[in-house]
């Protein structure tokens, strides 16, 4: 455990957690294997890996390391939508809606993101698409500028965030605003952008939860890394802030999440900034 990463520490924990909660939650028996099984071979990638560098100290090994973990953050969501659970009513959405009806229809934002047409719209459901790209973006940036070993301590910030909202989301059961309140407040133009996101949810979104937002927390938190970690290229970091911004409004507007799924996803992204500030600033590549 010595030679690991903190970003692979955050990991292996995380698919720990899963694991356990797998075996205490009343699911089928063979997701409860799989779960056992698959995280099992994961984490056991994170020690064979950081063995065998340890012993090598091979380039091309710890460049691996640096890429290892980032498909796997598709794993941890995925595994989150296995533990979906019966719900009997929906008295947290029920809660939560009030809040969007004041944001969109009383102060006006529904109105003014659509003053222009489908344009804003059109760069809303663009970012939102987008957010999957944030941490490739982010490390092909630290490459770019040699500064490959920035990678573990970009990747802790951002691993501690994201995983921190999936741990979240078996305590707050929920469902996105577009199935529960179908119709309302939905946005005015039906473009192609926001066609292939309703697609791709409808085909591969989970139904554990929506509270905190990953995508926000996720997208800011990444924004915020870089902008710590990389100020010889201030540009890098604001461009991802603008387009973080743009995805919590998104999430919002596109009615993907509730407005408190955004405001939670933004603490989540600040504390793990906050502790990546603290503690992981010095995470070194190995």
């Amino acid at each position: 455990m010595r030679h690991l990463r903190w970003p692979e520490r955050l990991l292996i924990a995380y698919f720990v957690y899963t694991a356990v909660l797998a075996q205490l939650l009343p699911l089928r028996s063979e997701i409860r294997l799989v779960t056992a099984a698959l995280n099992a071979i994961v984490m056991g990638g994170f020690l064979l890996l950081a063995r065998v560098d340890s012993l090598r100290r091979r380039p091309f090994l710890s460049m691996v390391r640096d890429w290892y973990p980032m498909p796997l953050m598709l794993l941890t969501y995925r595994e989150m939508g296995w533990f979906a659970q019966p719900r009997a009513d929906f008295h947290l959405e029920n809660a939560w809606v009030v809040y969007d009806r004041i944001l969109l229809r009383d102060l006006g934002l529904k109105a003014a993101l659509e003053a222009l047409g489908p344009v804003v719209p059109s760069i809303l459901e663009i970012s939102y698409s987008l957010v999957y790209t944030v941490p490739f973006l982010a490390m092909a940036a630290l490459y770019a500028c040699g500064k490959r070993e920035r990678v573990p301590a970009f990747q802790a910030t951002f691993v501690l965030s994201v995983i921190s909202a999936y741990a979240l989301f078996p305590l707050f059961p929920s469902e996105p605003p577009r199935t529960v309140f179908p119709g309302q407040d939905f946005p005015a133009y039906l473009t192609v952008f926001r066609r292939f996101n309703w697609g791709l949810l409808g085909g591969y979104g989970i139904h554990t939860s929506v509270f905190p937002s990953a995508h926000v927390s996720g997208s800011f938190s990444g924004a915020l890394a870089m902008i710590r970690l990389l100020p010889e290229r201030k540009w890098v970091g604001r461009a991802l802030l603008v387009l973080a911004i743009l995805i919590a409004t998104a999430t919002v507007y596109g009615r993907y999440h509730y407005a408190v799924d955004a405001a939670a996803g933004f603490a989540l992204a600040a504390a793990g900034y906050l502790v990546g500030r603290v503690r992981l600033t010095s995470c070194p590549r190995r």
